[in-house]
């Protein structure tokens, strides 16, 4: 065993909303095959314009229902018998059969489009959803630009993405930032919404002003960040980051700024704001995940980050660890 594998920390994957795809790429009636949470699905667009999500293999002989499926009002015909699944799982048809099996269904996901995403709910124990994905109000905000949109797949678990919300430290030597920003920290809706907000004096197209950088978690797998400070002038980033496998993570990202902003900013200006979060990217592709790393006092947040995940987790590697031996900032400065 390596040195990595030896003091890598194998996280499972946590129960939450994740975005499985764009709305933009999901016309009426078209399929996709999906690769989520160690499961394989099959997205479609049904007749009435929802998006409907199912497990992807028949029920009968395992075809999978994405290759070669076909939307039939809110339902799918599989490609291989033509047999016919509602958007609850359930097998409606069978073209030569009449009497159909009561074991004749596949399992039916959560699913809910929101802030140009499609999201699924993923809980490892089948409990229903106890929250809902937000509507942020920018993006239906004629005031802001028409959104942009990228991804990223990393060979990394989501947690170790997420943790950056909360390490203000990492923004002077990864993002160039000449000063450490002070930050605060809010848990608020009985302990599961997490805000950071981070300020400092800086540049902008509007002259000198104090920037508060406000990043928003709902979960592991939900989170936006806005730029506040200069008068009517704003920024949003929206993300959902979902769990491939306990090792690889696919990162969507949608990004609007006010046009007032755009206007004086131009370009390079949002270009340059797009490229910022790729900036983390080789730092999450080589590290390991320290399930007790040997914090120091300015990793306050941190530490609280690390205790507020744990709710998303059924099953996760420190349950068997008293939570007095948990170390915390001040305990390791003793």
């Amino acid at each position: 065993m390596s040195k990595r594998e030896r003091e890598h920390t194998e996280l499972p994957i946590p129960n939450g909303w994740f975005a499985v795809a764009w709305s933009k790429d999901l016309a009426e009636g078209q399929v996709q095959r999906v690769d989520a949470f160690e499961e394989e699905l099959v997205l479609f667009r049904g007749r009435s314009g929802k998006p409907i999500v199912l497990d992807a293999f028949c029920p009968h002989m395992g075809a999978h229902l994405a290759e070669g499926g076909m939307v039939v009002g809110d339902g799918i015909r599989c490609p291989f018998h033509g047999w016919r699944f509602d958007e609850s799982g359930t097998c409606v048809e069978i073209p030569y059969c009449k009497r159909i099996p009561a074991r004749a269904r596949t399992r039916p996901w959560e699913c809910v489009e929101r802030n140009h995403m499609i999201f699924v709910w993923r809980h490892a124990e089948g409990k229903p959803p106890d929250w809902e994905v937000p509507s942020l109000p920018e993006f239906d905000d004629p005031s802001y630009t028409e959104p942009r949109f990228f991804d990223i797949e990393m060979p990394v678990h989501m947690q170790e993405m997420a943790e950056n919300n909360c390490d203000p430290a990492h923004f002077a030597t990864v993002h160039g930032n000449p000063h450490i920003p002070d930050s605060e920290m809010q848990i608020h809706e009985n302990g599961r919404f997490f805000r950071m907000t981070s300020w400092q004096e800086a540049e902008t197209p509007f002259g000198t002003h104090r920037v508060d950088l406000e990043r928003d978690s709902w979960s592991l797998g939900v989170t936006s960040v806005r730029m506040k400070g200069m008068g009517e002038a704003g920024l949003l980033f929206f993300s959902s980051t979902t769990p491939i496998d306990t090792h690889t993570t696919h990162s969507r990202w949608a990004f609007t700024v006010s046009r007032n902003l755009a206007d004086v900013a131009g370009e390079p200006f949002i270009k340059g704001m797009t490229e910022g979060v790729k900036q983390d990217l080789r730092i999450w592709k080589n590290k390991i995940h320290r399930a007790r790393p040997v914090f120091c006092e300015a990793d306050e947040h941190l530490a609280a980050f690390r205790k507020w995940t744990r709710q998303f987790y059924s099953h996760h590697p420190l349950d068997e660890v008293d939570e007095g031996d948990d170390p915390t900032p001040s305990e390791e400065n003793a």
